[in-house]
């Protein structure tokens, strides 16, 4: 039986360590743990059944991101861990859940993924705002602007990197996502409802950096867009 949420998580940002740290993700599947452990919990009787059907599902999946690993827009490595969570929300709506019972529990793995595990992890995710100010942050956000303003597939995605602190409240660091690369998988899979799901991986993440995200719209939600901006804390 599934387990109840009694309440519903924050939404949560993993963008910003991402493009700070990208090449420590790079070919690591490390997340299919949390996964695990949240279908384990929840599904404790047919949890074997389900991990397998998840994972039949993503083999099928992941021929559509299978460009990510090697892409030249660093931000497409998202896709491998997004096409894991469409599978268990083809899998869980499967099942007969609800939507808002499929969003509790991928909102659950999702604050468990990224949440610090040890001290170094929470220096990380700390690390990023400290830096943005430095010469170094500023020829490495200019390098990796470079990169993801130019989609590396066609089903990838393309963005803009900000440092003018005119348009990033004084921080000097925001992004637009002009094309997403989730909301394309989601929607030639019919799921489009769910893509936004993923948006609310936002403010937690961003909070965890010691930031406040600011943003007026997502693609998943119409906008033409996903527009970050952040403040220090």
């Amino acid at each position: 039986m599934y387990k109840q949420l009694t309440s519903v998580a924050e939404p949560v940002d993993i963008w910003l360590t991402v493009y700070f740290i990208h090449k420590t993700m790079k070919g690591n599947s490390a997340y299919k743990y949390f996964f695990k452990k949240a279908i384990n919990q929840h599904f404790p009787d047919t949890s074997v059944v389900l991990i397998a059907e998840v994972e039949e599902r993503f083999a099928e999946l992941s021929k559509d991101t299978k460009f990510a690993a090697k892409s030249t827009n660093p931000i497409d490595r998202r896709l491998d861990f997004s096409a894991y969570f469409l599978a268990l929300i083809k899998v869980l709506e499967n099942k007969g859940l609800s939507y808002e019972q499929i969003r509790a529990i991928c909102i659950e793995i999702t604050i468990d993924f990224v949440s610090p595990k040890n001290f170094i992890q929470k220096w990380l995710k700390q690390l990023p705002p400290k830096l943005v100010g430095l010469k170094i942050a500023r020829g490495f956000l200019n390098t990796l602007n470079k990169k993801v303003s130019v989609k590396g597939n066609p089903d990838g995605f393309r963005a803009v990197i900000l440092t003018d602190k005119r348009e990033t409240y004084d921080l000097g660091y925001g992004v637009d996502i002009l094309e997403c690369g989730i909301c394309q998988l989601f929607q030639k899979h019919q799921a489009n409802k769910y893509a936004s799901i993923l948006c609310e991986v936002d403010k937690v993440t961003s909070g965890l950096a010691g930031l406040e995200l600011i943003r007026k719209g997502t693609i998943a939600n119409g906008a033409e867009k996903c527009d970050f901006r952040f403040k220090k804390k």
